[in-house]
C-alpha cells in the first residue's frame, strides 16, 4: 500500500533553551525541530493536542508528512518524539526532510492477515505469535508503503513465516542489519511454543572421559 501524505502545521520559534521549551509546554505547545535534506535545521512549535492525537495514528509514524511551516510546505518523516514519564504530554518532536530522489530508511508496520483461517489455527488450535511488528525498509519516498502485509493463511503448526517470505512492494528493500532471514511469525500449540512442534534435534554424543 502506497503512502498517503498527512498535513501537519507548525510555526518557527525564535527562543531556544530549556526554559523557553518549558514555557511553550505550559502554553499548550510542543517544541520541535526539522532537519536534514538541503536546508538548515529549523526550530518549530506546534499545537500540543493535535500532535498528541496524531501520534496515536499508525500512519503518522510511517508515512510521508506534509509539514507546513509559516505557510511553506515540505515533505518530512517523523523521526523521534519524547513523552512525559506519566502524563499524556508530548515534550518534543523531531522531523526529517525527505528528498524525492534520495532513498530513505524508516520503519514500516506489519499487518497480519489470514490468521483465523490458517491450518495451524483451524485444524490444530495453535496460537500465532507475532515475533516482529515492524521492519526497517529502504526505498524512495514515492515507494514508501503505509504497511507491509503478512499473509498467514497457509501457516501450519510448527512452522514460521520469515522475512524472505514477505511480498514487498516494488522498489522496497528490507534492511536486515546482518541477520540472514529473521522470523516474523510462528504457530505454536496452546500452552507451548513453536519449538515444541519442531522436529527433535539428534542427541549429543557422550563426552569423552577425562584423561
Amino acid at each position: 500500500m502506497k503512502f498517503s501524505t498527512t498535513k501537519v502545521v507548525a510555526t518557527r520559534r525564535s527562543t531556544q533553551g530549556s526554559s523557553a521549551s518549558r514555557f511553550l509546554r505550559r502554553s499548550g505547545k510542543v517544541p520541535g525541530i526539522v532537519y536534514g535534506g538541503k536546508g538548515e535545521a529549523v526550530s518549530i512549535q506546534m499545537d500540543h493536542n493535535p500532535v498528541l492525537l496524531a501520534l496515536k495514528v499508525e500512519a503518522f509514524h510511517s508515512s510521508i508528512l506534509e509539514l507546513e511551516i509559516d505557510g511553506q510546505s515540505e515533505q518530512v518523516l517523523l523521526r523521534d518524539f519524547q513523552m512525559h514519564a506519566y502524563k499524556p504530554q508530548v515534550l518534543h518532536i523531531d522531523f526529517q526532510r525527505v528528498d524525492a530522489n534520495t532513498a530513505l530508511h524508516t520503519k514500516v508496520p506489519l499487518h497480519f492477515v489470514g490468521q483465523e483461517n490458517c491450518p495451524a489455527v483451524k485444524l490444530d488450535g495453535a496460537v500465532i505469535n507475532h515475533v516482529l511488528n515492524e521492519v526497517e525498509v529502504s526505498c524512495l519516498p514515492k515507494d514508501l508503503p503505509s504497511f507491509i502485509e503478512v499473509d498467514l493463511s497457509s501457516l501450519t503448526i510448527g512452522h514460521s513465516i520469515h522475512i524472505k517470505d514477505l511480498k514487498l512492494p516494488a522498489g522496497v528493500t528490507i534492511i536486515l542489519h546482518g541477520q540472514d532471514n529473521p522470523v516474523v511469525a510462528t504457530a505454536a500449540k496452546v500452552g507451548g511454543s513453536a519449538a515444541d512442534d519442531a522436529p527433535a534435534a539428534p542427541a549429543a554424543a557422550p563426552a569423552a572421559p577425562a584423561a
